[in-house]
Order: C-alpha cells, then structure tokens, then sequence
C-alpha cells in the first residue's frame, strides 16, 4: 500500500485520503513525486518552516530503493539499498555505518529479492523497530520508518516502482 504523507506534519495517511487524519491539511494529489520529512521534534520548529527534507523520488534510480535520516545533525543524508543484502551496524565492515554507541556492530539487515524490501535483526542489543514496533523480521514499504538505534531512517523507493 502507497501512503499519502502530509507536507505539513508529516504524518502518514491512507491513499485515499484528501484531508490528513492528524493536522486536517490538504493533502497532495497522489501523482505528486515529491515528499517532504518534516521535523518529528517540535522544539526543531524554532529553526523555521524551510528546514524540512524534501526528497524528489523521480531521484530513485528505477528498481532501487533509500534511507535517508530523518532528524539530527545528519539529517537529509540518504544511503542507497543497491545490493540483495545491505548490512547496518556501528562495525566499518557493514554496508551503512552508523557510529554511535546505541547501534550495535552488527545491528541488521535488509535483504532485496523480487522487489520487495525484508529487514532483520541481527541480534542487536536495543532493537529494531519498523513504525515504532520492535521486529525480528518485517517487510518495508513506502515510508516506512526504520530505527536503528537512536537513528530514524525513512524507506522510499523510486516514483517508477509506486505506479
């Protein structure tokens, strides 16, 4: 299922919505490429409306999907899910390095086969969580947001693979 992401509050809708359930803007219309993360943290509001993350998915490569980080100071910053397993850890052998005490060396991983998009645990410490629920193993979809340790990373694939 393809949500519709307010660019207000960032909340995720159903895609039939035309209004958010959350803040009651008008949501784009569902041809609309472009999405926008806005701050999770309201004390971040001060910094002004123009410090939101956009992200054109006509930028995807057709096929590949993304992470990009959601909050603090790498904000904006995206890794690309290019091969059929994309390892995440603190270790410098994993595929995404995130170097901070709350990710273990060997955290997940996020496995590509026929289109679709599996993460796993590895047995990390503090978790994985897709959309605030802790998981072993779960299939990412569309704006999905995956946590690994203190970093929040958002799954957004190319516009091509939505239609």
């Amino acid at each position: 299922m393809t949500y519709v992401f307010c660019n207000k509050c960032g909340h995720r809708n159903p895609p039939s919505s035309a209004f958010c359930s959350a803040c009651g803007s008008v949501l784009d219309i569902l041809d609309d490429r472009t999405i926008t993360l806005a701050k999770s943290d309201p004390l971040q509001d001060a910094l002004g409306p123009n410090d939101d993350v956009r992200v054109d998915l006509g930028d995807i490569q057709p096929g590949q999907a993304i992470l990009v980080i959601r909050g603090g100071e790498d904000e904006g910053q995206y890794f690309e899910l290019a091969g059929t397993v994309t390892s995440i850890g603190r270790s410098e052998d994993s595929t995404i390095t995130l170097e901070d005490i709350t990710v273990s060396r060997q955290h997940s991983e996020i496995h590509h086969s026929a289109g679709r998009y599996i993460v796993r645990d590895a047995g990390s410490l503090n978790g994985t969580y897709v959309n605030q629920r802790r998981i072993d193993v779960a299939e990412l979809s569309q704006g999905d947001e995956l946590q690994v340790g203190k970093f929040r990373l958002v799954f957004l694939e190319s516009a091509e693979d939505l239609s």
